[in-house]
């Protein structure tokens, strides 16, 4: 049997190799990415703390719980991001962020809605997009995180043929 990156699956026959981009592999990535934007912004938020707090307390929604949210909201992404590239918790971060996301992308369409003067609070170079731009941004990366939770769940395996 080969062990090299591409092997026969008996269960396909001949004519198809399973492919370096198993599902667990495919996860894996999909996981490095979230873990990457969560580090990234975690990060710029804890650099910039008082400019993070202060943006915060401008939203109406926020304003009420900013300081809680100002160290919450990196701890809670550097906390997913260690579950996210802890295999045996992977599929848990891979939940968790997807919850996350899901809530920042509610928070900016309802900023679209009702307040569309208010500064980005994000972290780093994705403060610089539009209200917008966080939208598509957002539904880019739970659809990303919804592809990697059913990979992870089916066990489902990305073949070629010869």
């Amino acid at each position: 049997m080969e062990k090299s990156f591409v092997q026969r699956d008996k269960r396909m026959g001949q004519g198809f190799k399973q492919s370096i981009l198993s599902k667990s592999n495919i996860t894996e990535i999909i996981s490095i990415l979230v873990v990457i934007l969560f580090l990234y912004t975690g990060l710029s938020k804890l650099i910039d703390i008082s400019i993070f707090r202060k943006q915060i307390g401008e939203s109406p929604i926020l304003e009420p719980i900013a300081p809680l949210i100002a160290w919450g909201l990196p701890l809670l992404e550097f906390i997913i991001s260690l579950l996210l590239i802890t295999p045996r918790y992977r599929l848990k971060g891979l939940y968790a962020s997807l919850f996350l996301m899901i809530i920042f992308t509610l928070y900016v369409a309802v900023l679209m809605i009702f307040e569309t003067n208010l500064p980005c609070s994000c972290g780093g170079i994705i403060e610089l997009l539009s209200w917008k731009d966080h939208l598509i941004f957002n539904i880019s990366y739970i659809i990303l995180i919804i592809i990697g939770i059913i990979l992870y769940r089916k066990n489902i395996v990305v073949y070629q043929t010869d």
